[in-house]
């Protein structure tokens, strides 16, 4: 694969790397829950329950969740946008009306961020004269809000939907490939550590954050909600 292809396909995983993480995650653990829980309320196994009720129940919260986390995604983005639009008008307007109290609000900002003061005086007097980006500047510096041009709602949930089936359908792979027994909750566990050591991965790939943080972490975090989820069904079915 060339160079540009490559750091394309890499663009696009950062560009939606929230969404992936987040998505893949919830989906593992949530697939993995429904087998553990399973698994934890029978001494015996999943075998005598049956397979089937596993994966009736498996992929029904399967999907049900991802429809569930794809459309929470897509709102959640929608409002996001919203509130930067609310907040963008109300912030042109105080500009409008009280622009050197924004010119020296800004100045002080940028003299924070480490501009000389003349500098950042400069600056601010500057982009007064354009209120929208004077605006866009001030919220982005002092409350941390980026435009959201780039940030789409609907893809935004596809992402998360798709990640969740497909990082989430890969715990419940034995029972789909084999007849249930003794051995597929073992395979069902193994499936759910490379589910999230894959995600781990993709996630290092995409920050270039320390390769043993980002896997240890992202593991760490599926198994502390795997071992909750089988301890309760062993207490309840126990």
């Amino acid at each position: 694969m060339d160079q540009p292809a490559r750091r394309s396909r890499l663009s696009r995983i950062q560009d939606h790397l929230k969404q992936i993480i987040y998505g893949g995650n919830d989906g593992i653990v949530t697939t993995f829950a429904i087998v553990a829980g399973f698994a934890g309320a029978n001494a015996e196994g999943v075998a005598q329950i049956g397979g089937l009720a596993v994966l009736v129940f498996g992929l029904a919260n399967l999907f049900a969740d991802a429809v569930s986390m794809g459309l929470g995604e897509y709102l959640s983005t929608r409002s996001a946008h919203d509130l930067y639009r609310t907040r963008r008008r109300a912030r042109i307007a105080a500009v409008k009306t009280q622009t050197e109290a924004e010119i020296v609000s800004l100045s002080e900002t940028l003299v924070a961020k480490g501009l000389p003061q003349p500098e950042a005086q400069t600056v601010a007097r500057s982009l007064a004269q354009n209120p929208k980006i004077l605006a866009e500047t001030q919220m982005m510096y002092q409350q941390g809000i980026r435009p959201p041009e780039n940030d789409h709602p609907a893809l935004n949930g596809m992402v998360t939907f798709l990640s969740f089936v497909l990082f989430g359908g890969l715990p419940l792979l034995p029972y789909i490939l084999r007849d249930a027994d003794e051995r597929s909750f073992t395979l069902s566990a193994l499936a759910t550590c490379l589910a999230l050591t894959a995600l781990g991965v993709l996630r290092w790939l995409a920050t270039g954050d320390r390769f043993r943080v980002s896997v240890m972490e992202t593991v760490g975090v599926g198994l502390v909600c795997a071992i909750v989820a089988y301890l309760v069904g062993w207490l309840v079915g126990g």
